[in-house]
């Protein structure tokens, strides 16, 4: 067991492959479900629960293991999510069961715990000197292992290949890193006692899972049916109870007052519409190109040439942009950052509701609305620094994160929904249904348009912003377009 530090190149490609397999893992489903889909002989609906399954999982699991890194140690909790994350893998790689792959897909969503960890680890062992850069690193591999599962997944399952293949390629990387990390982490002391809210996370998953099965399955059951209706109550019932448990635990799983604070209102509706942004661009895009043309829209793509050809640009355009999207945060401000981004989201949809009959445009859609995600995860963790004293830092990114998370599995469950509702005896989708993503997916970019310029309106009453004290630490992690969820930022 290591109880000195490693040396910093070590420890940071440690990290750095433990975080690249949460972006693999997480983006190598997305233009394979119709493979998934025609290989188990489901229906689109259930198979994008492959999707919305391990967005849920995150949701819930994300602040659960954050919390077990404070009480037992971040080298004992990232072992333990790098093996389940594998085991999880193993069963994708050898089930050929929609219900064991759906499991296999909750396991793997422990991996989203691995990005919050891995930030406390480099702010603990590093001093503040290679600090920035380390994290930056360690960052970027989030776009970085994105774009690998798009290329890797296209390749892999061209032509009719085996939707397993890819997650052989998820499987390898984690063992890597499980062995690597064994061998390099250092073990620490827990940073804080108490215990874990076991049970709000029981009711918070409970709660998610009521209200999004009627939303991916109320075309089959009916919008008005007693299932629809009894679990669209229910939803509300037991996520209404989860606030009143949190609100009596000693340690919830989130300080549901940070729901509900008026400082954290502009991050959290940002992070829940930019979550569903994210996810109504993946589908609608490479759902849509692989219509056959025949049907009289589409481009009856490949999923190789749906991830390469209309995903791949958005994702190495994120990459190439993340360095300067932090930098342009610490000028400008948060608040005009998520603008920006939101205005660029606006301006992707609406080309894809009014002028996607040509490969090119649909191209430029995927830019737009994947730069929208880059700029606004960019801008998001100046706006949660600003909004809370630094000692509620850690739980308001928390909270952040399972907003987003939410607004991601909700854009998977409707989105999905509204696409395969539509599909005539062919089987396919009308075109139509692809402008309803559209209009979803624009007016949850008009929603961050709208929660930034209030925002703005509240920063001029206030004159303007309060110093930022996690600068340095809000640069780095926004270098990657994304922002620590959990744990370790203070």
């Amino acid at each position: 067991m290591r109880t000195r530090t490693p040396a910093a190149g070590l420890l940071v490609l440690t990290l750095a492959l433990a975080v690249t397999t949460l972006s693999l893992l997480q983006s190598l489903v997305v233009p394979m479900l119709p493979v998934i889909a025609e290989q188990l002989g489901v229906g689109a609906g259930a198979a994008g629960w492959v999707l919305t399954a391990n967005l849920l999982a995150a949701a819930v699991l994300t602040p659960v293991i954050g919390r077990l890194g404070d009480t037992l140690g971040e080298r004992r909790v990232v072992l333990g999510v790098l093996v389940v994350i594998s085991v999880g893998t193993l069963l994708a790689v050898l089930t050929t069961s929609l219900p064991l792959l759906l499991v296999a897909r909750v396991l793997q969503g422990a991996s989203y715990g691995l990005f919050p960890l891995s930030i406390s680890i480099l702010r603990r062992e590093l001093p503040a000197a290679r600090l920035t850069v380390a994290m930056s690193i360690v960052s970027s591999t989030l776009a970085v292992g994105g774009v690998i599962g798009l290329v890797v997944t296209g390749l892999l399952t061209s032509d009719g290949g085996d939707y397993h293949r890819p997650f052989w390629l998820g499987l390898g990387i984690a063992l890597v890193a499980l062995a690597l990390a064994a061998w390099a982490l250092p073990d620490r002391p827990a940073s804080a006692t108490g215990g874990v809210d076991w049970w709000g996370a029981v009711v918070l998953g409970a709660g998610l899972v009521l209200l999004l099965l009627p939303l991916s399955q109320g075309h089959t059951w009916g919008w008005g049916s007693p299932g629809t209706i009894g679990c669209l109550v229910g939803a509300v019932v037991v996520l209404a109870g989860w606030v009143v448990l949190q609100r009596r635990r000693t340690h919830p799983l989130v300080r549901p007052q940070l729901l509900t604070d008026r400082r954290m209102l502009v991050p959290n509706i940002a992070g829940l519409m930019t979550g569903f942004g994210l996810f109504a661009s993946f589908l609608a895009v490479t759902q849509f190109v692989q219509v056959p043309a025949a049907a009289g829209y589409g481009f009856g793509a490949s999923t190789l040439e749906a991830a390469v050809v209309y995903l791949l640009p958005g994702g190495v355009a994120g990459i190439v942009l993340a360095p300067f999207a932090g930098q342009v945060v610490a000028r400008i401000g948060g608040l005009t950052t998520l603008l920006i981004g939101a205005g660029s989201g606006l301006v992707g949809f609406t080309l894809f509701a009014t002028a996607r009959a040509t490969p090119w445009v649909v191209v430029l859609v995927g830019l737009l609305t994947q730069l929208a995600v880059t700029v606004a995860f960019a801008a998001l963790p100046a706006l949660v620094v600003q909004a809370v004293e630094p000692a509620e830092t850690g739980v308001a990114n928390g909270v952040n994160s399972i907003t987003r998370s939410v607004g991601s599995a909700l854009a998977s469950a409707l989105i999905i929904t509204v696409v395969a509702g539509s599909a005539d005896a062919t089987g396919l989708p009308s075109s139509g249904s692809f402008t309803v993503v559209a209009i979803l997916g624009g007016g949850s970019a008009l929603v961050t348009a709208a929660a930034a310029l209030w925002g703005r309106a509240g920063e001029r009453r206030a004159g303007g912003r309060r110093p930022d004290e996690l600068e340095d630490v809000e640069r780095a992690t926004a270098c990657a377009g994304e922002w620590s969820p959990v744990s370790g930022i203070r």
